[in-house]
């Protein structure tokens, strides 16, 4: 290691736990695992917390011992390490899975004996989680249960540093009122729950606001249970602070502040985007940047770690380095003002979203404003545009690799396996590497575990997974409890298709036909073999009568005949826009009462079988966070514009697709209906298709569906097993045949 990787390594040390924690740790970790397995279970295992265990400073280590006769021994240098080795034994010697869809926990008896000591040391400082994107498009309603569960998942995969941004806002309201705002003020520059994350990057203001004061009240006593679990397992919270970005209504307060109005944002207009930055050299900027820090670490504590992005997805007002420069240091020296230990995580989006701009010197600029070790950079899209490669390591910067993998938290299967299994090791051995970790930072979680699954075990190793075929069929044995034939060869046909990405041809946003806004110039090119889908769809149906007590089984049958069923929709309008263009009139009603009248009610139907896929457990979730039915229906529309328009106009809209019983039934399906109603008058009538005026139709079914108060129910309907079989009895022997 050169000096200043070595430098920058030690800076990052800071923020280490103190031996005074190990009881605290080991006690965290012995609570997990009796809220995991049960207590009588948890009686079979010793969990320690030492210190000592780490061979190099900073490197989580865990020790496996024991078991058989004797209780099985977990040994780790941190609660997370500890956590970790757990977890390590529950699935390779357990055959065991923890799991967001439903954890497989089916322990044998007795335990099995480890043959000798197993001691494992993670490659790096790191194992970093959370996009700012996944506070809004997963996490924006979950109550304490909810996210006990996930801090449980992320202490049992390794996760040593993650977000903790929730009731940041309750700060900023006291910050804001301090400063002689008016409550109406605050009140107006908020965003509605579901799209703070976009507030809290500059992108937006206003939109579907405001926050009520029983919201800032529960943010704030859930964020207070979030850190305090967060650090009983020696995980390093990351605190937010300020960017630069200010209400409109500063410009009052301050007659005389420097500001400058970036850009629109995201198709919104300036009533909802175009912020408002301060000049880097403006007195305000050190007054604002730390009265937050401190009312925030006031309230909260600290563990020196803290996020910021100034230019989110836009552009600053200038490209000159030395503007660039300033605005990086006012955003650090507010911080270190507070906390001369901070260290700022940043995310690298900025460099690779708009590439043309950060040309080298902008790019020195930023990374060069700060004291090397001080800040710490998320590659965030690595396993498709890795940052680090054009910037020879972030110019000497520490990095994290991170794998984003998905847009908007849609449904569909995808992923990038091989990419993402030798991405690590590839940037480990980059020339003077300054890579100080590896990070899943997905824009909503809930989805393709297997990438995760995967992502998380590299966070552990040295090295890629030798044989990725068989690390699926493996994959598929422990989720199901039981090796089965034809489920793991249907995983392995997964992973020679839709997770085979190459990043030529795809992405990790769903594009589908079938979820969004319809028309007749839509993209249905895939980058796998349409046919492995629908094979392993065969496959998982043969293997069901073996595997139908398995809540994980179930999960995916389920998300395989939904993908299917999304190439059938893709088929289906290849066929009905053939139709149209070629004006066949009667194939066209016949393929368009196919889409729009059988296969899209199939699906709602199956979807409804599950309660991971139903619209009512979405919107419910929401509602429950209210105290009163007005503020219940507000956070459900909340909700509504984020799966749909996104903005008042649709302005990202469809960005946040999900298919999910109810939605398809009342989104998807009315706006199909229209569309092919639309194509076979336009043939009748012998008139051109009008694609804006369809989309001025399409868009009241798009609000009016926004505003509905319907209810949807939030407990499954109908078994799983029996409607996939009868979707692929209808539809797959047509297409072994070739034809629809």
């Amino acid at each position: 290691m050169d000096l200043a990787v070595a430098v920058t390594v030690g800076f990052l040390l800071l923020a280490r736990g103190s031996v005074g924690d190990e009881a605290r740790e080991a006690a965290a970790v012995r609570e997990l695992v009796a809220r995991l397995l049960g207590p009588g279970p948890a009686a079979d295992f010793s969990i320690s917390v030492e210190r000592a265990l780490a061979a190099e400073s900073g490197l989580d280590t865990y020790s496996l011992s024991g078991g058989g006769a004797t209780p099985v021994r977990v040994r780790g240098s941190t609660g997370v390490a500890a956590s970790a080795g757990l977890h390590r034994y529950l699935r390779d010697f357990c055959g065991c899975q923890v799991a967001w869809s439903g954890s497989q926990l089916h322990l044998p008896r007795p335990l099995p004996a480890l043959p000798q000591e197993l001691t494992e040391a993670t490659p790096n400082r790191y194992r970093y989680y959370q996009n700012v994107c996944t506070h809004s498009y997963s996490f924006v309603w979950w109550d304490w249960a909810r996210w006990e569960r996930e801090i449980d998942w992320m202490a049992l995969n390794g996760i040593n540093l993650a977000l903790a941004w929730s009731g940041q806002e309750a700060i900023w309201q006291r910050v804001y009122l301090t400063l002689g705002l008016t409550q109406s003020e605050v009140d107006e520059h908020f965003t509605g729950p579901a799209f703070l994350a976009w507030e809290r990057m500059g992108n937006l203001h206003t939109w579907d606001g405001p926050l009520s004061h029983s919201w800032h009240l529960k943010q704030i006593y859930l964020q207070h249970r979030i850190l305090d679990r967060m650090r009983s397992f020696g995980m390093i919270p990351v605190l937010p602070a300020f960017a630069g970005h200010v209400p409109k209504a500063i410009i009052r307060v301050f007659p005389q502040v420097n500001v400058t109005q970036l850009g629109s944002w995201g198709h919104f207009n300036c009533s909802y985007s175009c912020s408002l930055l301060l000049a880097p050299g403006d007195p305000i900027f050190p007054l604002i940047g730390s009265l937050f820090l401190w009312e925030l670490t006031k309230e909260f504590g600290t563990d020196h770690i803290y996020g910021a992005d100034t230019f989110n997805e836009m552009q600053p007002p200038s490209s000159e380095p030395s503007y660039l420069a300033a605005a990086t240091s006012a955003v650090y020296e507010a911080m270190i003002a507070v906390d001369p230990d901070a260290v700022w995580l940043l995310q690298g989006w900025l460099f690779q979203h708009q590439p043309q701009f950060w040309g080298p010197a902008q790019v020195k600029a930023v990374l060069g404003s700060v004291p090397h070790g001080r800040l710490l950079v998320l590659d965030l899209f690595a396993e498709s545009q890795p940052v680090y490669i054009r910037t020879a390591s972030f110019y000497g910067q520490p990095f994290i690799w991170c794998m984003l993998h998905n847009f908007g938290g849609n449904h569909g299967l995808f992923g990038a396996l091989e990419t993402v299994n030798q991405g690590p090791h590839a940037a480990r051995l980059f020339p003077n590497s300054t890579m100080v970790g590896t990070g899943i930072a997905p824009e909503g979680i809930g989805q393709n575990e297997v990438v995760y699954a995967l992502m998380a075990e590299l966070g552990w190793r040295k090295d890629p997974v030798p044989d990725l075929m068989a690390w699926v069929s493996s994959f598929a044995t422990r989720r199901y409890g039981i090796s089965q034939q034809d489920a793991e060869a249907a995983w392995r046909l997964l992973l020679r298709s839709v997770y085979n990405c190459s990043w030529e041809t795809c992405s990790g946003h769903n594009r589908s036909p079938l979820v969004k806004r319809p028309s007749l110039q839509m993209n249905t090119t895939v980058w796998y073999n349409r046919s492995d889908i629908f094979e392993a769809w065969k496959l998982l149906l043969t293997a069901a009568p073996n595997l139908t007590a398995s809540p994980a089984f179930r999960y995916d049958l389920l998300d395989v005949t939904r993908q299917a069923v999304q190439e059938l929709f893709s088929l289906y309008y290849e066929e009905a826009r053939t139709a149209y263009l070629n004006k066949d009139l009667v194939t066209l009603l016949r393929v368009g009462g196919l889409l729009a009248y059988k296969l899209l009610p199939a699906l709602d139907e199956v979807l409804a079988s599950n309660s991971h896929f139903l619209l009512g457990s979405w919107l419910d979730q929401a509602r429950a966070v209210a105290v009163s039915e007005a503020e219940a229906q507000f956070y459900e529309q909340n909700s509504r514009y984020q799966l749909t328009l996104w903005g008042p106009e649709g302005n990202i809209l469809d960005y946040a697709n999900k298919q999910l019983a109810g939605l398809v039934a009342d989104y998807y399906q009315p706006r199909w209906d229209l569309f092919l109603e639309t194509l076979a008058h336009s043939l009748a009538k012998g008139v051109p298709f009008q694609q804006h005026q369809f989309d001025k139709d399409v868009f009241l079914l798009e609000q009016a569906f926004v505003v509905s108060r319907k209810r949807y129910p939030s407990q499954p309907q109908g078994d799983t097993v029996d409607l996939a079989k009868r979707i692929f009895l209808k539809y797959y022997p047509k297409r072994v045949a070739g034809s629809l």
